[in-house]
């Protein structure tokens, strides 16, 4: 028949791509080739098989490994359903040590390139416990640290990095066999520590190890923009934060890193005051299920800024009741930022609760100040003060969260108007600081999210405490403040 001896050679030609690709996956061999890469990631995944062999589960592996390395993630974590319950194989098996290690560790890299990363470090582990040479072993290690790193369990992640790099060095493979996975996870350990100096040097590894990787290239090019945010170069991380998720450069790009792009951006924006901005830039992405990154925890800083926080609470409620299921390293800042929003709106006993529970997961993992990121300062401090205060096991990190507060945390509004002379209450210092733009009151409704009459109100209540009778006369106090 027409067409079937090239059918049978494109088979055959998929088959060896997915071998030497497995084989590769592991140092000790090389590493895989970007033209098998591309033909892995195109190609569909199969069904799973009556019985699990050798040559299915490497087949697989290869084929999850293509997808995660060329964003080819449509499907999500739906894939992973087709094959496992929970950890568990859905067919019979019967898998040497290696294949299933390498197996699970391909699934692993894919559930947390589709931002999934609690089940990316557990296959990572179940990898670790049937690796039984030292290539597969390092291919274990560098899933599972990857893993830990973006649920933000960051002494695990340290832990297993390091124990990562002895075994590299020790086996003296080659320098770009060096995994890209392991790169993300010192990556993420140095942005947790905010050490733009680190953030370097990771970047100028993924260069040096994988000179012709674009994907590689683009993830360099984004560290180098957290570093710049980190320096205080905020103009710079801006411009190049923009150029990166809009220009072509992004179609060779990984979804994780485009996720952390949009997000530092988001952060720029609520830094400069841009809060709206800061909104609209995050619509466009959805939220991965994992929570790997979490938009709504994004927006939840813009929306704190705006005074809108019955609007953070009722976008936020989902994540806090997938608790369990919630990325560690989103879910803490959202806890703090729900925090707050609780206690301005009077709800002491559950701001406290949430509070509470952010502080404890910050002293658990080793996160550092990240989750504190444009947070108002002082708001933030006498919460976390207070919460403190009424549990002893906090005692001991409260001058680290002092710390981390006065480095990563933004002036509250009060301190950059004369509310605090005026004691506005902190959604009336939203209010003023919009009566500051060209904004009708109606403008100003819609930017808040209440009603007309709310801003009349609050309006007036500003009016009364600055000592003034109209808009006119508070736009210049608050102007000359500024000033």
């Amino acid at each position: 028949m027409p067409g079937t001896r090239t059918s049978i050679e494109a088979r055959a030609a998929l088959r060896a791509a997915a071998t030497t690709t497995a084989l590769r996956l592991s140092p000790g061999y090389g590493v895989p080739c970007a033209r098998h890469l591309a033909l892995l990631a195109e190609t569909e995944l199969p069904e799973a098989p009556a019985l699990w062999t050798d040559a299915t589960a490497l087949s697989l592996a290869a084929l999850l490994a293509a997808r995660a390395r060329r964003d080819a993630l449509a499907d999500g974590a739906a894939p992973i359903s087709r094959y496992f319950d929970e950890m568990r194989l859905t067919r019979p098996a019967s898998l040497s040590s290696s294949a299933r290690a390498q197996l699970y560790a391909a699934v692993g890299e894919y559930c947390s390139a589709v931002g999934w990363p609690q089940m990316g470090a557990r296959f990572g582990a179940e990898a670790l416990l049937f690796a039984d040479t030292d290539a597969t072993r390092y291919r274990a290690l560098s899933v599972r640290a990857l893993g830990h790193a973006l649920n933000g369990e960051y002494n695990s992640a340290q832990k297993t990095h390091a124990e990562a790099e002895t075994l590299f060095e020790a086996r003296g493979w080659d320098d770009q066999e060096r995994s890209y996975l392991l790169l993300l996870a010192e990556a993420l350990n140095a942005a947790a520590r905010l050490d733009a100096d680190r953030l370097r040097e990771a970047a100028a590894t993924m260069r040096r190890t994988q000179p012709e990787d674009l994907y590689a290239e683009y993830s360099a090019r984004s560290l180098e923009v957290m570093a710049k945010m980190f320096r205080g170069e905020i103009g710079a991380s801006r411009a190049e934060a923009v150029h990166l998720l809009h220009s072509s450069r992004r179609r060779s790009s990984h979804r994780m890193m485009r996720f952390f792009l949009v997000s530092v951006l988001s952060d720029i924006l609520v830094a400069q005051g841009e809060y709206r901005e800061a909104i609209t830039a995050l619509e466009p992405f959805g939220t991965p299920e994992g929570h790997g990154i979490c938009f709504p925890m994004q927006r939840s800083a813009a929306l704190l800024r705006l005074g809108r926080e019955r609007e953070l609470l009722l976008e936020t409620d989902a994540c806090v009741a997938s608790e369990t299921d919630h990325c560690l390293r989103t879910l803490t800042p959202l806890l703090i930022r729900r925090a707050l929003a609780l206690n301005r709106l009077g709800f002491t006993r559950r701001a406290h609760q949430s509070m509470q529970a952010a502080l404890h997961l910050i002293a658990r993992t080793g996160s550092s100040a990240t989750p504190f990121l444009m947070l108002p300062h002082g708001e933030t401090r006498t919460l976390v003060d207070a919460v403190a205060a009424a549990d002893p096991e906090l005692t001991d990190v409260l001058p680290y969260l002092h710390a981390a507060l006065a480095r990563v945390a933004t002036p509250d509004a009060e301190a950059r108007s004369p509310v605090s002379a005026a004691r506005l209450t902190p959604t009336e210092n939203a209010t003023a600081e919009l009566l500051l733009r060209s904004l009708s009151l109606s403008d100003i409704a819609r930017e808040r999210g209440v009603s007309l009459n709310t801003v009349k109100t609050q309006v007036r209540s500003i009016y009364q405490k600055l000592g003034v009778s109209g808009r006119a006369e508070a736009v210049e106090m608050l102007g000359s403040v500024d000033a």
